[in-house]
């Protein structure tokens, strides 16, 4: 009997394009990439070529704006714990919307257990949040606050431009979390007002177990992973060359074909 899979927004097939190009990275070129031998310096040029990639994807400033990670749950906890912990002498609230993914959520629960509030920001029917309540909502004491850019269960897009200026205008940072919507529609990181947006690697059609941040020139973040100092510093231990390798591909082949399914 013929299978059919019908779940690719839960896990989606690797592009055999993909699998092609970022293959090398576990069979000849496997170097440390913090190595200073000839194997380590092309494993780290090959993150570099990554890192450019999918910042060109979202159209970011440069591409020491991307720190790698294991996947969106772990970008969206490093956006969210990060941005609250090192900015907590402005106050000690965040804000979401109330139809955030539970990588999201439940971050931001956990904070609170160290004193900080989370507020809910409303959405109507559709999931569209409710641009006229959100300026009052973003009291003085909050930080930050996240909203996806499109929701993964019921495909609604959110006006991100509009909450960027709103947020900007409380001196906030935003945060998106666009796993659903990278690759799919086109994002411009600067033109939206974004100052972290998360992105999935499998969601593009990458290898499973990678993801990105991208972090505004100027963010800063408290690092939640200390250890050897990769990623900047905000995200140590050993990068997976052949899923930051294959995300990259990835991004490339997104942006090139984007609009043509």
């Amino acid at each position: 009997m013929r299978q059919i899979y019908l779940d690719h927004v839960s896990a989606m097939p690797i592009d055999p394009r993909v699998l092609e190009f970022a293959k090398r990275y576990v069979t000849n070129d496997f170097g440390n990439p913090s190595s200073l031998h000839s194997a380590g310096l092309t494993a780290k040029r090959a993150i570099e070529d990554a890192r450019q990639r999918v910042a060109e994807l979202i159209n970011a400033e440069d591409e020491t704006c991307i720190i790698f990670t294991s996947g969106a749950t772990e970008s969206n906890n490093m956006a969210i714990k990060g941005a609250a912990l090192r900015n907590i002498r402005k106050g000690k609230r965040v804000a979401a919307s109330a139809i955030e993914h539970i990588s999201v959520l439940n971050p931001a629960k956990e904070l609170q257990k160290g004193g900080f509030e989370l507020t809910l920001i409303p959405v109507d029917q559709a999931g569209i949040v409710d641009i006229g309540k959100l300026a009052d909502i973003l009291t003085e004491d909050t930080t930050m606050t996240s909203i996806m850019y499109a929701n993964n269960e019921i495909g609604t897009i959110e006006p991100i431009e509009a909450i960027g200026e709103i947020v900007h205008e409380k001196g906030l940072y935003l945060h998106v979390d666009a796993t659903a919507a990278a690759g799919r529609i086109p994002i411009d990181v600067q033109n939206d007002g974004i100052d972290l947006l998360t992105m999935s690697s499998n969601d593009i059609y990458g290898p499973q177990g990678c993801g990105a941040l991208y972090i505004k020139p100027g963010v800063k973040l408290q690092p939640i992973l200390p250890g050897g100092g990769q990623e900047r510093g905000l995200r140590s231990g050993t990068e997976n060359l052949f899923a930051i390798a294959g995300m990259g591909e990835a991004a490339r082949i997104a942006k090139d074909e984007m609009g043509q399914e």
